[in-house]
């Protein structure tokens, strides 16, 4: 049934039976027979069918939820054997906001060296991703927002506050309100991350508004039109003071206490190895940094 329930899973992650099927190395016959016989075997219809995928039924997507935890117990037992034989082994999945890339190595270096039989991968996703993404089984854990929207069932460990600061080509110096910086030809992040929600909440609580002419996914694209010395941004304190700043660019503080960044996994025990091994590191940080 694992099987079986697993390729349901993927069935529902990607809401097309030649994708699933492509994903999970099998025939699409394969998967719809498979997924066929869990219906026969729970005595319920758990997909809607026409000349293509239509949806999940109402019985579909309380077995999805009971899917994903029934699989992640079985992948959890699996690895935990798996380490009682060889040690914590295996590769991490790891969903990383955008404005915590630069601080990431703080978290996963110290892990390697520890662990030097694991491998991390590491994706740059929006924090609705990565709550998404590690309901769905797609990551193993994240690094997001801890206090600033919903996280889901997740459990958490805070490693750094990230605060602001507005960076443009000036002869000014010293802080900077939000009141200010909105008057200057931002670049900002697009609405769909977390931290432009957040920098505009900043703004509407000092009674300004932004209309960004320059938005990106990538800092990089933001930084490269704040060299241009015509354009300013609103990024955390940590990400520019890892970067060279071009002669005539500052970076002043904005105020306020800033947001809380974490680490954050699914709230399951007993957690797999590799997870609870991420889990340690986490902590060790949270508790240099208390």
């Amino acid at each position: 049934m694992i099987d079986r329930l697993n390729m349901f899973i993927t069935l529902a992650r990607e809401r097309h039976f030649g994708r699933a099927a492509e994903s999970l190395g099998i025939t699409q016959p394969t998967l719809s027979s498979a997924i066929r016989a869990l219906e026969d075997q729970l005595g319920v219809q758990l997909v809607r069918r026409g000349s293509r995928f239509q949806g999940l039924t109402p019985e579909g997507e309380r077995v999805l939820a009971w899917a994903r935890r029934i699989v992640a117990d079985a992948r959890t037992m699996q690895a935990e054997m798996r380490a009682s034989r060889e040690g914590v082994t295996g590769r991490l999945r790891l969903g990383v906001i955008p404005t915590a890339m630069p601080r990431i190595a703080e978290l996963t270096g110290p892990l390697l060296v520890r662990h030097p039989n694991i491998g991390v991968t590491i994706l740059s996703r929006s924090s609705d991703q990565i709550r998404d993404q590690i309901e769905a089984l797609e990551l193993d854990a994240g690094v997001t927002y801890l206090d600033s929207e919903p996280l889901g069932r997740v459990q958490s460990v805070a490693l750094y506050r990230e605060t602001y600061c507005l960076i443009d080509r000036t002869e000014a110096a010293g802080p900077v309100t939000w009141a200010e910086a909105a008057r200057r030809p931002l670049c900002l992040l697009t609405t769909d991350m977390q931290n432009r929600r957040i920098v505009q909440r900043h703004l509407t609580q000092a009674g300004a508004e932004a209309a960004p002419r320059v938005e990106s996914t990538s800092m990089l694209a933001i930084l490269a039109h704040v060299t241009t010395g015509d354009w300013a941004a609103i990024l955390p304190r940590g990400l520019v003071e890892g970067l060279p700043m071009p002669e005539g660019v500052r970076a002043r503080a904005l105020s306020g206490r800033g947001h809380m960044v974490g680490l954050v996994a699914p709230a399951r025990e007993p957690h797999p190895p590799l997870v609870d091994a991420l889990l340690r590191a986490g902590r060790a940080i949270e508790k240099s940094n208390g």
